[in-house]
C-alpha cells in the first residue's frame, strides 16, 4: 500500500465546554430585629430606627448564609469586601464574623442608620471594629472607596431586577416607601442597575485575581419571564472581567429530598380568587450568583 492509500486521520471534534455550576444551601435566615451577641433580645429601651422594619424582598437580597458561602469561597481572613446595592445587614455582619474587613455603599442615612443599629445590635465592639459605610452609590463606589482602589478582594452585589417594585411582594409601593428604609433608598438614590457605570467601577476596586459576584433573580414582568444574568455577563466581559462560574444559592431550606416552600397571605389570597386573570403566584426557590474574576496573578484571596 502507497502512502496516498492510507486512510486520512479523523479530524479531531472539539470538546463541548459545558458551565460550571455549582449549588449552594442558603435560605434565607438574615433578621431585622435588635438582638445581642449573645442571641438573646435585648432588654430595655432600644434606639427609634431599630423599630423600621426591612421589606422581605430587601432582607432577602442577600441572606447570612449566602454572603457566608461567597466569603469564604472566594477571600481569606483579613482580606477586603465591599459590598455595592446594599439593602441589610447581612454581608456587614458575615464578613465582622468570619475575621474580614468589609465596607458597604449605602448613599441613603436613614437606611445606614438602620443598618448601623442592627450590626450593633448583634456584634461585639471588637468585631464591628472590621465593617464601614460608605456613603455612595453603587456607581460611584471607585470614587467613594477610592482609599482602597486595587485592593478588594471580593465585591457583592445584588443590583435591583429593572422594573421591579415593591408591588412585586403584594405591597402598595407607597406603604414600602413609608415601612422600608431600603426601598425609601432605591426611590431617593436612583439605585437602577447601570451596568456601563457600575462594572468598571467593581474592575478598578478589585485587586488582580479578585472577584465580582453578582446575584440575580428571574422574574416574570408583564407576561414574560425576565433573567438579567445572561446581560451582565456580555456586559462583564466587556469590561474586561472573566466569567468563572454559575452558582445556584437555594434560597428555602431543604428537608430531605423536599423543598420547604411556604406562601405568603397574598399568594394566598390569590390562590382562592379563581377569577382572577394574574399569573399563579411566584416563590423565589433560588438565585443566580455569576462569579466574575478580574484577570491577573494576584494569588493572596482568590481561590
Amino acid at each position: 500500500m502507497t502512502n496516498t492509500d492510507q486512510p486520512k486521520p479523523t479530524p479531531a471534534i472539539p470538546a463541548r465546554q459545558f458551565l460550571p455550576l455549582t449549588v449552594w444551601l442558603c435560605p434565607d435566615d438574615t433578621t431585622d430585629q435588635p438582638f445581642r451577641h449573645d442571641g438573646q433580645q435585648r432588654q430595655g429601651p432600644v434606639h427609634r430606627a431599630a423599630r423600621v422594619r426591612t421589606c422581605d424582598r430587601h432582607r432577602a437580597s442577600i441572606s447570612t448564609a449566602l454572603a457566608r458561602h461567597l466569603i469564604t469561597s472566594t477571600t481569606q481572613e483579613g482580606d477586603l469586601v465591599a459590598e455595592a446595592f446594599t439593602a441589610n445587614n447581612a454581608t456587614l455582619h458575615a464578613a465582622a464574623h468570619l475575621d474580614r474587613r468589609a465596607i458597604a455603599c449605602v448613599p441613603h442615612f436613614p437606611l445606614a442608620r438602620h443598618i448601623g443599629t442592627q450590626l450593633r445590635a448583634v456584634l461585639p465592639l471588637e468585631h464591628l471594629e472590621r465593617v464601614k459605610m460608605r456613603p455612595c452609590r453603587a456607581d460611584q463606589m471607585h470614587r467613594g472607596i477610592a482609599d482602597h482602589l486595587g485592593q478588594v478582594s471580593l465585591v457583592i452585589a445584588a443590583p435591583p431586577t429593572p422594573g421591579a417594585t415593591a408591588t412585586d411582594t403584594g405591597t402598595r409601593t407607597g406603604q414600602a416607601r413609608r415601612g422600608c428604609p431600603a426601598c425609601l433608598s432605591d426611590v431617593l438614590t436612583d439605585s437602577a442597575f447601570q451596568a456601563r457605570s457600575f462594572l468598571p467601577a467593581a474592575f478598578r476596586l478589585l485587586r488582580p485575581g479578585g472577584h465580582l459576584a453578582v446575584v440575580t433573580t428571574a422574574r416574570h414582568h408583564q407576561g414574560r419571564l425576565v433573567d438579567p444574568a445572561p446581560a451582565i455577563i456580555r456586559q462583564a466581559r466587556t469590561a474586561g472581567f472573566r466569567y468563572s462560574q454559575h452558582v445556584i444559592a437555594v434560597r428555602v431550606p431543604v428537608e430531605g429530598d423536599t423543598l420547604l416552600v411556604q406562601a405568603g397571605p397574598g399568594d394566598l389570597g390569590q390562590l382562592r380568587d379563581i377569577r382572577s386573570r394574574a399569573l399563579p403566584p411566584a416563590a423565589r426557590v433560588h438565585a443566580d450568583v455569576c462569579l466574575l474574576t478580574r484577570p491577573g496573578n494576584g494569588q493572596g484571596g482568590a481561590r
